[in-house]
């Protein structure tokens, strides 16, 4: 089945970045999923940050990353990453990496989702 692996989080000072990875192992369909970045803040629910498909834009769900966070994928090593700047202590959360098994037209709309551990960013 399909795992993925989330690192890179840790505690950093509010201005400044961390470098999140996540790798996925186990997906045996020829055709790659739409990934994400999800992120649930403390006494927050759980939210979409940020998505990517296969060989489409990188799309932002939330206002407050645009112009701080980049998404990227590299299709060939399976990888996710999420670059993060001018990180602030609104960003501090764990940290989930997703992709989205199926395969529809937008990226997860159904519950058939793979979730990462998460990894923990924690700005001061």
């Amino acid at each position: 089945h399909v795992q993925l692996v989330e690192s890179g989080g840790g505690l950093v000072q509010a201005g400044g970045s961390l470098s999140l990875s996540c790798e996925m192992s186990g997906y045996t369909y020829t055709s790659k999923p739409c990934m994400g970045w999800f992120r649930q803040s403390p006494g927050k629910e759980r939210e979409e940050i940020a998505e990517i498909k296969p060989r489409g834009a990188p799309r932002y769900l939330v206002d407050s990353v645009r112009g701080r966070f980049i998404i990227s994928r590299d299709n060939d090593k399976n990888t996710l990453s999420l670059q993060m700047d001018h990180l602030e202590p609104e960003d501090t959360g764990m940290y989930y990496c997703a992709a989205d098994l199926a395969s529809g037209a937008y990226c997860f709309s159904s519950d058939r989702i793979a979730w990462g551990q998460g990894t923990q960013v924690t700005v001061s």
